[in-house]
């Protein structure tokens, strides 16, 4: 008989992302900052309202959100590309 595999215990991190917005006129900017134990990123983001649309705030607080979180997501993918390189040549850690 095989003995059951005890799983390990569960090891739980916490990242911390903050996203500011700044309206002006038609335009929308975001700046949202990711927080990790390892190291920080910063991703930026804008929109600009059709003047023939719908003056409706929230649109471009998502549109512009959206991209700096975008610009987010390539920064981590990137960095995990290098760590996992940088792994394998027996440089990281």
């Amino acid at each position: 008989m095989t003995s059951p595999t005890i799983p390990a215990p569960l090891q739980a991190k916490r990242w911390s992302l903050t996203i500011d917005l700044f309206e002006e006129g038609d335009d929308t900017r975001a700046h949202a900052v990711l927080e990790t134990a390892e190291r920080t990123l910063e991703g930026n983001g804008s929109s600009h309202r059709n003047p023939h649309d719908l003056a409706i705030a929230d649109i471009g607080d998502e549109y512009a959100a959206g991209r700096a979180l975008i610009e987010l997501g390539r920064q981590l993918l990137r960095a995990g590309m290098v760590d996992a390189a940088a792994e394998e040549d027996g440089r990281f850690g």
